[in-house]
């Protein structure tokens, strides 16, 4: 099922946070998740991207955001510490809350794991909470400050290298961390747990694993992520781990069907509307996808436009067209590019239309053939691709009838 992608703000506190919902395109989504980051890292790390994509892929929409301090979201990572970041995941449930419907899963990132297990005790919509790679305790994290944590509790700060790129860290989040309590959070969490971790994490152990199972109440699963390396980074992981996550979400997370989702068959195409925008979802003889207006029309540009999507279907005619009619007559054709214009034009302008008043619709069609062809074979592949079907469609009469379907309130 594919996905759309928006950007989206809300605040936390007196700081404007900023992030990306994923969304099912084709039918409402089924749950909503939330999804918290690494330590140090952005909502844009592999991890979050490729897991946020995989669980929309399964109807389950999911927002990911930066935490304070970091990414594109306002506000000091200095003057941030763990219990902002669990006050930042809060916020972001009660932003989903006002959207649409509050987040039923957490997933939590390395430290980020550890954040939505703590925040997981504070939101009653929460259903279940899964982590990848997470500590057993907060405090887990002052391994990373590395020969800086004296200076940062002798000078109440210290410049620390996290991943090759510099942070300030204060005493106070040293402290904020030494106040944290997790294993009596897993203990009263209540809620069914996945924990997700390589067996050969260099930065986060997997003893690490077997501390969080051994504190958490029943049901709890843990799933191993083999060979991946803490950060997730290679694409297969991210995907499996997503994977896993829908198909065990589905057992505990109750999943609304929408009463509307689009269905067609071959030969019908469904489009629908909201009330707000021009995002429109497209179900193509059982096919999803996404048509929108671009920015400047008012729309979101999350998809092509309905006469992007006319240029398209002239474009894969003629491709199709083309390839078949090589096929037929053993031609070597190895590859067909298509590229169509759309724009309007004064009628006045156009030496071959009948209509003489007005604007009337042109399409610029460049094709290129790749392949070992002689100079007639392409003169008559050019003469070919005007057989498209869709070509015919769009030069001949054509007739559009409108009814009106079933009144809903």
């Amino acid at each position: 099922m594919p996905n759309s992608v928006r950007s989206v703000s809300f605040q936390s506190g007196e700081r404007t946070l900023h992030g990306h919902l994923h969304s099912p395109v084709g039918a409402k989504p089924r749950a909503y998740a939330l999804f918290a980051h690494c330590f140090t890292c952005t909502a844009n790390s592999r991890a979050a991207v490729y897991i946020a994509r995989a669980l929309a892929a399964e109807g389950i929409a999911v927002l990911r955001f930066d935490f304070t301090g970091l990414g594109a979201s306002e506000g000091e990572f200095a003057d941030s510490n763990f219990s902002s970041n669990v006050a930042d995941l809060i916020a972001a449930a009660e932003f989903l809350a006002t959207q649409d419907r509050a987040p039923t899963l957490l997933i939590g990132h390395s430290l980020g794991g550890t954040a939505a297990l703590t925040a997981a005790t504070q939101l009653e919509g929460v259903k279940a909470v899964a982590t990848l790679g997470a500590p057993a305790a907060p405090a887990h994290i002052e391994a990373l400050l590395g020969g800086e944590r004296e200076t940062i509790e002798r000078e109440g700060q210290a410049t620390v290298d996290l991943g090759g790129r510099p942070f300030q860290i204060k005493r106070q989040f040293l402290d904020d961390l030494a106040q944290q309590d997790l294993p009596a959070s897993v203990r009263s969490l209540r809620r069914p747990l996945l924990i997700m971790h390589a067996t050969f994490d260099d930065i986060v152990s997997i003893d690490n694993a077997s501390e969080l199972f051994k504190h958490a109440l029943h049901p709890k699963s843990f799933v191993s992520l083999d060979d991946a390396d803490h950060l997730l980074s290679r694409k297969s992981d991210a995907q499996y781990a997503a994977r896993v996550l829908a198909a065990w979400a589905s057992r505990y997370v109750p999943l609304v069907q929408d009463e509307k989702v689009l269905d067609s068959g071959p030969g019908k195409t469904i489009a629908r509307t909201p009330r707000e925008g021009f995002t429109t979802q497209v179900n193509a003889a059982g096919h999803a996808l996404v048509a929108d207006e671009p920015s400047s029309a008012g729309g979101a540009n999350l998809g092509p436009s309905p006469y992007d999507l006319l240029s398209a279907a002239l474009g894969v005619c003629t491709a199709m067209t083309l390839q078949m009619y090589a096929r037929h007559k053993q031609l070597d054709l190895d590859e067909v590019t298509v590229e169509v214009r759309h724009s309007k034009m004064h009628a006045a302008d156009c030496e071959t239309c009948e209509t003489k008043s007005g604007k009337v619709d042109r399409f610029e069609r460049t094709i290129d053939l790749e392949g070992e062809l002689t100079d007639a074979q392409r003169i008559r592949l050019l003469e070919i691709a005007d057989r498209c079907p869709v070509h015919r469609t769009l030069e001949s009469e054509i007739e559009i009838r409108t009814r009106a379907g079933a009144v809903s309130g």
